[in-house]
């Protein structure tokens, strides 16, 4: 699962990466430990051309209250096992909770790493999972507006789609990975036109070679928790490299 992620670009960086414009009142909003219930960027697909800050943690417009589903998964009810050769359905398209909107409510989900646990020890063992020469990048995800019914009070949410865990994941080990899109998909993942079967075509595992992972302190646990020194390294990546580069270029600032 992917329950906390790091976006730390100034708005104007965001802006020019993904040729969007912010509303000229929207504050900074850097983050080294995003998690669910946080409001973070995303790219709509009924306003691709603005950023907008959405929370963390998907509630379909009909829930009786706040539900933060903070992934969704590709293969829906399918592949239980998480099996990463699975290459059945991806039967996203039919979990009720999430049907209409990976057709017609999708989003990207502006990120510069992803914080992931093993499977077993969870977030009491995290690494820090990043690209090599990409950052930031755009998770695939879905999004939704609810409507409080008391108070009239409207939440626009969103969740990260994930999907079978790549070679990189399965060293931590880690049963899942969230869906990167490649830079040149990400307009088509906005596209209103784009048919559900082209959709669901992109929901595939990064290339491994493309990413790496070193480990962190469990103090990224608390959500509250905040800053450049939750990503200091706590000993070798998951494969050889030069150095940290990563780490030392994520400074509030980039």
């Amino acid at each position: 699962m992917c329950g906390r992620y790091v976006s730390i670009q100034k708005i104007d960086a965001i802006e020019k990466i993904f040729d969007v414009q912010a509303p000229g009142d929207m504050e900074q909003f850097q983050s080294y430990n995003i998690s669910p219930g946080q409001k973070a960027a995303v790219i709509t697909n009924d306003k691709p051309k603005e950023l907008q800050l959405f929370s963390f943690g998907f509630t379909p417009f009909w829930a009786d209250k706040p539900t933060y589903w903070f992934n969704a998964r590709s293969e829906g009810d399918k592949n239980k096992d998480n099996d990463p050769n699975y290459k059945g359905s991806r039967a996203i398209t039919e979990k009720p909770a999430f049907r209409k909107a990976i057709r017609s409510q999708r989003c990207l989900v502006v990120a510069d790493c992803f914080i992931e646990g093993t499977t077993k020890e969870k977030l009491s063992k995290p690494y820090v999972v990043y690209l090599k020469n990409r950052r930031p990048f755009a998770f695939a995800g879905i999004w939704d507006s609810w409507a409080d019914k008391t108070t009239g009070e409207l939440l626009n949410s969103f969740a990260i789609i994930t999907t079978t865990a790549n070679t990189l994941l399965q060293k931590l080990p880690h049963h899942r990975t969230p869906v990167i899109l490649n830079k040149e998909d990400e307009n088509t993942w906005l596209d209103n036109e784009t048919p559900v079967e082209e959709v669901t075509g992109l929901l595939n595992p990064y290339p491994s070679d493309l990413m790496n992972a070193y480990p962190i302190s469990a103090d990224i646990k608390n959500p509250r928790a905040e800053g450049l020194e939750l990503m200091t390294p706590m000993a070798q990546r998951v494969t050889k490299e030069f150095d940290y580069k990563i780490y030392e270029e994520m400074k509030f600032g980039s």
